[in-house]
């Protein structure tokens, strides 16, 4: 089939900065699509227009129905950088398609700030959590966030305040590329420039207060970081189970039996693209999941609540799974096992012979590695230090080829 849907991304100066190739796909489009502002962008000449509805969905059906036929769909700058082009894709084959990016706001926002983009954590608050931020402020680190509104400046500003990071300076670019565009620049703690118009791009340099929140990315977050019941992996076996599962980007893990979430959360934090699914049947301990994953800047952790394997029935297979609880609960580990995509690494944390007795059986079935690991910390004792040890962990890894 043809490339029947052309995706334009457009800057504030409009289609008189167009290719003439993007102009003539425009002119022989039979429904031309995009918000009011894109829409108000081009002529009319008679073409069936259609703005986006909400839910969103309702529109992206009505293009797939003139599948065939011309369509464009107007974006704003790239629509493959958190864009609409995502979304097209998902259903649309790359072989119908023309994509005919824009300049980003990133890149535009870059450029305004002299920052070298392949240095900059770019995130979309667009639609997104707030608590996003928890995850990549740090010293020194620059941020370009796409603002939902024009309120989202202000509230940019108080997180990273909160964070202790109240001294970064904060540059708000408004309608860049156009006849309009302005840039608001302040500090967080004292940011006084008030509401921004709704088309704005925010950049941030976080600069660290004495009592700032510094967060490693890497997996080993202090015990101190979680909200728990005594029901946490501890950070040094923590890090050597991340080790284990191999966290890869686009990949999805299952945390059963998650506890509190770190194992699950620390996945997430590790790279962008990846997903995790926490299953915990206790009711309070599914709140300080959802809790801990929004305080650590990833909202985005799917929860299923409900004992395990009944609660992992509907679940997508994963390409790793974390056991940190009910290993001996009934068809728990083939169920897991089985759902393992290949390639896939299932990973179980014992403290008890009960539980060793059945990770021994297991790579009897199935191979893997055991290993033990044992943590002592030094603490307090009278006026002395001594090494208090943790309860032994005993840990199976296994791939499944």
């Amino acid at each position: 089939m043809s490339r029947w849907l052309s995706i334009i991304g457009l800057g504030e100066d409009g289609i008189d900065a167009l290719t003439p190739a993007a102009r003539r796909l425009i002119d022989k489009a039979e429904l031309v699509v995009g918000g009011e502002r894109q829409l108000a962008m081009v002529p009319t000449n008679g073409v069936e227009r259609l703005t986006w509805a909400s839910p969103l969905k309702l529109t992206v059906d009505e293009i797939l129905c003139r599948r065939g036929r011309p369509v464009v769909v107007l974006a704003t700058g790239d629509p493959m950088w958190f864009g609409i082009g995502v979304t097209l894709a998902r259903h649309v084959p790359t072989d119908e398609m023309w994509i005919i990016p824009g300049a980003s706001a990133f890149a535009l926002a870059a450029a305004r700030m002299g920052w070298p983009l392949a240095e900059v954590e770019c995130l979309t608050l667009h639609g997104r959590a707030l608590a996003l931020l928890n995850a990549v402020v740090a010293p020194g680190a620059r941020l370009l966030l796409l603002s939902a509104d024009g309120t989202t400046p202000l509230a940019v500003a108080k997180a990273l305040t909160a964070l202790g990071y109240g001294r970064s300076r904060l540059a708000v670019l408004e309608h860049m590329g156009g006849p309009e565009e302005r840039i608001l620049t302040g500090t967080a703690d004292v940011w006084t420039a008030g509401p921004a118009r709704d088309l704005n791009t925010i950049a941030v340099e976080c600069i660290a207060d004495a009592d700032a929140v510094v967060r490693a990315r890497i997996p080993g977050l202090a015990d101190e970081a979680f909200a728990h019941d005594g029901q946490l992996t501890k950070r040094e076996v923590r890090a050597a189970t991340l080790a284990a599962l191999a966290p890869t980007p686009g990949q999805l893990l299952w945390d059963v039996g998650a506890g509190c979430g770190s194992v699950a959360i620390e996945w997430l934090r590790s790279h962008r693209t990846l997903e995790a699914v926490a299953v915990e049947r206790d009711a309070a301990r599914c709140a300080m999941i959802l809790e801990n994953a929004t305080a650590l800047g990833v909202p985005q952790l799917r929860l299923a609540e409900g004992g395990a394997p009944t609660a992992l029935a509907d679940l997508p297979l994963p390409d790793a799974v974390f056991i940190g609880g009910g290993l001996t609960v009934p068809g728990l580990v083939e169920h897991c096992w089985t759902s393992l995509k290949p390639g896939g690494r299932l990973v179980a944390n014992v403290v008890t012979l009960e539980g060793e007795t059945r990770l021994m059986s297991l790579r009897n079935e199935i191979g893997g590695a055991l290993v033990r690991i044992a943590v002592s910390r030094a603490e307090p004792v009278g006026p002395f230090t001594g090494w208090r040890p943790l309860m032994p962990v005993t840990q199976f890894a296994a791939t499944k080829r």
